[in-house]
This record gives C-alpha cells, sequence and structure tokens, in this order.
C-alpha cells in the first residue's frame, strides 16, 4: 500500500519540531481529515536555511510533511514557490489515492510559511489571500469526479 520511502520517513523522520528561531511560519489543515500541519523557516537572504514542521495526522501526513521539508531545505524562497504536490508524491514514489490529500497539505503548508514571511517582510511573493485554507472534503469529492472522467 505505501512505498518504503513512505514507510521511512514516517518512522524515521527529518526536521521534526520546532524552530525557535523561525522568521516563517505556516499552518494549514482541516478538522474533517483530522490532518494538521505547521511548518517552520529559517530564511536568511531568500534561501531556506532551516526548516521543520510538527504536524498532526496520519502516517501519510508526516511522511509527506518529512519529504517536503526535505526538498526545500536549502534552496531559494523563488525554488520553493515551485513545490507541488506532485513532486511530494514523486519523491515519495507514490501515495494511495485516499491520501493525495496528504501531499496538497505539505504543499500548502510551505506555501503558507513562505506567505507570512512575505507579510513579515514585505517582499510580495505574489501568493493569494487563501493560501491558509484547505477543505478536504472538497478536494476528495473533486478526484473522485476526475477518476470517474
Amino acid at each position: 500500500m505505501y512505498s518504503e520511502k513512505v514507510m521511512d520517513h514516517f518512522e524515521n523522520p527529518r526536521n521534526v519540531g520546532k524552530l525557535e528561531d523561525a522568521n516563517a511560519v505556516g499552518e494549514v489543515g482541516n478538522a474533517t481529515c483530522g490532518d494538521i500541519m505547521k511548518i517552520y523557516m529559517k530564511i536568511e537572504n531568500g534561501i531556506i536555511e532551516d526548516v521543520s514542521f510538527k504536524t498532526f495526522g496520519c502516517g501519510a501526513a508526516i511522511a509527506t510533511s518529512s519529504m517536503a521539508t526535505e526538498l526545500v531545505k536549502g534552496k531559494t524562497v523563488e525554488e520553493a514557490l515551485q513545490l507541488t504536490n506532485k513532486a511530494v508524491m514523486e519523491a515519495l514514489d507514490g501515495l494511495p489515492p485516499a491520501k493525495v490529500h496528504c501531499s496538497v497539505l505539505a504543499e500548502q503548508a510551505i506555501h503558507a510559511a513562505l506567505k507570512d514571511y512575505s507579510e513579515k517582510t514585505g517582499i510580495d511573493l505574489g501568493l493569494p489571500e487563501s493560501v491558509h485554507e484547505f477543505d478536504c472534503a472538497s478536494f476528495h469529492k473533486s478526484m473522485n469526479e476526475e477518476n470517474k472522467k
């Protein structure tokens, strides 16, 4: 059901915990599905020097959070903005269809942290206001409709 990489990032998550000197924090989640992700970043001169996370959720939520932090650590803010849920899933060698929303949450948590950084520094990153919102039920409904096509 889960790839070896998903299991590895679930059993041995990277970058876990609160980053005390973070200057960018993003939190997304949905009470309906029960997954809540909080991402902390330390950004210096446009580079994500350090990143960590705290996630409340299933194994896939923890694995996608862990992988997302690995994918943006050491990258520029611009590179991190390009992170997609598909890139997170590919890096984990896939997720079951019912767990794809976890990769979307990971992408959105990264974007929420970058939005926070943008607001604190006044640097316009072009992120929409709705970056903190995620509707798990609507996501699953749209995935089901897409799969019927």
